[in-house]
């Protein structure tokens, strides 16, 4: 028997074809999460989170910390590039490295002499930044295991990562319980959801301190910043804010348009001097998630980053302290400025500082803040 085919046969014949390559190219792009073994700490086990969203950016986290290992991002040729610091194994993670990827809590950035006044009642917390307390203490919410919820929704894959603060951990009053949730949406936006509760009255400022670098120099400075910040918090010889807020008008730290991050960096200037470069807190114009709180384009690859944020303050450093003693992924060696980090966060010091914005948290109150970095090319 023959088959007549004729040409609404082959029509159809190819439509369902059409068809059929367009259900594998959904699939193939289909958001995904997976876990995978990532090495045992105190016979517990640890796992890395791959989550990739529909455009293929990929964003790889550990519940060791909330460490974020990598994130690849495209280039302007659509090569993916990791534009994050950090190692290739937990082990990396382990030895003393200066907070690559990590959660930062209870209190993100310096406290001065470790301690604060609540009610009368003084607070000792440990002091692990010469007389300072710096990102939480000796053993702060980046040295920690978290417990991991995946989540999976229409337009973002996410992870949800919780943590139970004791009473006095690192000296800290009040049970803190805490929540943070990455997600990786398909607009390529990394958002960051933090979310806490305590069952007495304590201090909280919560941040992500993920080192970048967009492009495929080695070092960050011919990167091009612009910070929508009007003021800054002048340091002392510790880093810790003097209680001034200056106008960056006329100064280094004058980033309302955009510059070149090396472009004055070395310039012999008394907050300079005293950072080893940028490493303070811009006062930012607003607070709200829909303005943009700063901007980065690296021109050489191309990659646009775009930083929102509810918090008051954008601590931004440039990888002063790093020293080419780490060796870090693909047997990379992080020499001074390789990386930058913009850590929006309340600001440094608070507690001892009763006109900064507050970083009280009370019973029966949520402590909520959120931000996102958006990739782009241009």
């Amino acid at each position: 028997m023959k088959i007549l085919i004729t040409p609404w046969i082959l029509f159809g014949v190819l439509l369902l074809f059409a068809d059929a390559c367009t259900m594998n190219e959904d699939i193939k792009r289909a958001p995904s999460i997976e876990r995978a073994s990532f090495g045992m700490i105190d016979d517990r086990e640890l796992f890395l989170y791959t989550l990739q969203n529909a455009n293929g950016l990929i964003l790889k986290v550990t519940n060791y910390g909330g460490i974020v290992t990598s994130l690849f991002v495209p280039d302007r040729k659509g090569v993916f590039q990791d534009i994050v610091l950090g190692f290739d194994s937990l082990s990396g993670y382990q030895n003393v490295h200066p907070y690559f990827g990590a959660i930062i809590g209870r209190y993100g950035n310096r406290i001065a002499n470790g301690r604060f006044e609540l009610d009368g009642n003084s607070f000792e917390l440990a002091r692990n930044n010469g007389e300072n307390h710096l990102h939480g203490g000796i053993k702060g919410f980046d040295k920690v295991i978290w417990e991991a919820t995946e989540i999976k929704e229409e337009g973002y894959v996410g992870l949800t990562l919780s943590y139970l603060s004791k009473a006095d951990e690192e000296g800290y009053p009040g049970n803190l319980q805490v929540n943070v949730t990455y997600k990786l949406t398909n607009d390529n936006s990394w958002e960051i959801h933090y979310s806490a509760t305590s069952d007495a009255k304590t201090v909280i400022n919560l941040t992500q301190h993920s080192y970048f670098n967009l492009g495929n120099s080695k070092d960050i400075l011919n990167h091009e910043l612009l910070i929508k910040g009007n003021h800054f918090l002048p340091v002392n010889a510790g880093l810790i804010p003097t209680g001034e807020r200056r106008p960056v008008s006329g100064t280094p730290f004058d980033f309302t348009s955009q510059h070149l991050i090396g472009e004055r960096i070395n310039l012999e200037e008394e907050q300079l001097l005293k950072g080893g470069g940028y490493d303070h807190c811009w006062i930012l114009n607003s607070e709200s998630i829909e303005n943009i709180a700063a901007e980065v384009y690296d021109s050489e690859s191309g990659i646009f980053m775009e930083v929102f944020t509810t918090e008051p303050g954008l601590q931004f450093y440039t990888g002063n302290f790093l020293d080419g003693s780490l060796i870090g992924k693909g047997n990379e060696k992080y020499n001074q400025r390789y990386g930058f980090c913009l850590e929006t966060q309340h600001f440094p010091d608070s507690p001892n500082h009763p006109d900064f914005p507050s970083t009280l948290l009370e019973p029966g109150n949520k402590y909520e803040s959120t931000t996102i970095y958006k990739f782009s090319t241009k």
